[in-house]
């Protein structure tokens, strides 16, 4: 029975891990619709839906996936419209919250970001209410136990390229750079070091503590949005 119990729990945590791989990736092929849908279906003219392609495949989405949302986009006829929003408020202990959500039903989403602050100690604010404490920056972090990376050398590589922050971490070296230059600073470096992730992303521009108490009740609010369909991030400033 030992043996059966394990198989049985080995395969929950399979169907759980496909059951939130299957979401990514639906979330992932809605960002590629509206992206296409805006800009068009080229990939080498439309700079936002390449954006969403590379972040597609670091995710490890099949190309079939990633084709298919292309091909919907380019011959779809339905009236489909998806809105971006984001909503903001604050956690567990004041850790400000901004949640990035791509909609068809603005009230259902609403309703159900509001629910998910109201049932894990956290408020939904007025818009503007935290967005001061983000900046969005390009973020490329570059594996340290790779290989031997020397930091002064990185450092004028990424000021070449055109990067404008370099933050050194216990595993990684982080990249920070302007979103317009994202692209032209990941393909330098890409091509010299061991690049681990790459992204647009939301960083916080202070940072906010919290008890042990608190931050698992923020990771249930995180797990909460993030298990929505219509939220595409979620981003905090909790250290």
């Amino acid at each position: 029975m030992a043996g059966h119990s394990k198989w049985k729990n080995i395969q929950k945590r399979k169907n759980a891990q496909d059951a939130k791989r299957g979401k990514i990736f639906m979330k992932l092929a809605k960002e590629i619709y509206v992206a296409a849908k805006q800009g068009g279906a080229d990939p080498e003219a439309n700079s936002a839906l390449r954006l969403v392609i590379e972040k597609a495949k670091g995710a490890n989405m099949p190309n079939e996936n990633i084709d298919r949302a292309l091909k919907k986009a380019a011959g779809s006829q339905d009236d489909s419209s998806y809105e971006e929003i984001t909503y903001e408020g604050y956690g567990p202990s004041g850790v400000a919250v901004m949640v990035e959500c791509l909609t068809d039903n603005k009230n259902r989403t609403a309703t159900n970001v509001r629910t998910a602050f109201n049932k894990n100690g956290g408020s939904l604010g007025e818009s503007g209410c935290v967005a001061f404490l983000f900046e969005r920056k390009g973020y490329i972090a570059i594996d340290r136990t790779e290989r031997q990376i020397e930091e002064d050398e990185l450092m004028l590589d990424v000021i070449e390229a055109g990067g404008e922050e370099l933050r050194t971490e216990d595993e990684y070296f982080e990249v920070l750079s302007a979103p317009e230059h994202f692209e032209k600073v990941k393909a330098a470096l890409e091509a010299d070091y061991p690049v681990d992730s790459a992204e647009v992303t939301m960083i916080p521009k202070t940072y906010a503590d919290a008890d042990d108490e608190a931050v698992e009740k923020l990771e249930k609010l995180i797990d909460s949005l993030e298990d929505d369909d219509d939220v595409q991030a979620v981003y905090t400033n909790y250290q």
